[in-house]
């Protein structure tokens, strides 16, 4: 399986993790490069743990001295861990036919692009600390009316902090709190 290479979406989470991450305990779901991990552990996080489906990745960054976790979303994380940050740089476009298969298992969040970072908001909320933060990515091309409602549904506040124009896209990060 591919391993996601850092582009302009994971570029723009990396570079406000600093004002998140010092002293905390962070968790980086769909860790791919582990990009987040490492700028985490330079910022000096309490702990980190990185979450990826892909194996991969997962081998490469025990390489480098980083907790992880092989996991599909919070599927391997007990109940009662909580993190003060957690952030995801999802899969978060729709699908496109045109794409190959493997290609498309680390950029497609489903038919509609909305369908993974449904799943993860109904899981994150549970293994957030009270004063927690959820960092997430989201692009122009996602549509945004389940995520929305959902927020809303779990009382769950949201804010752009920073955002980046591309030629075709905008991506957008949030910061959700409960």
């Amino acid at each position: 399986m591919m391993i996601y290479v850092p582009k302009e979406d994971s570029f723009l989470l990396q570079r406000n993790l600093k004002f998140y991450v010092r002293n905390k305990i962070f968790l980086d779901v769909g860790t791919g490069s582990g990009i987040q991990s490492i700028e985490a552990k330079k910022c000096e996080a309490k702990s980190i743990l990185a979450l990826d489906i892909n194996e991969e990745a997962i081998k490469d960054l025990k390489k480098q001295e980083i907790n992880t976790v092989k996991s599909n979303l919070f599927s391997n994380i007990k109940k009662e861990e909580k993190f003060d940050v957690i952030a995801f740089n999802p899969p978060y476009l729709p699908r496109d036919k045109r794409e190959d298969k493997e290609s498309r298992k680390i950029t497609t969040g489903g038919k509609r692009g909305d369908e993974i970072i449904v799943k993860f908001l109904k899981q994150a909320k549970d293994h957030l600390k009270k004063e927690g933060v959820i960092l997430l990515v989201l692009s122009s091309l996602t549509p945004r009316g389940n995520i929305d409602s959902l927020l809303k549904k779990q009382r769950m506040s949201f804010k752009v902090i920073d955002e980046e124009k591309l030629f075709f896209e905008k991506i957008q990060l949030l910061e959700i709190k409960t």
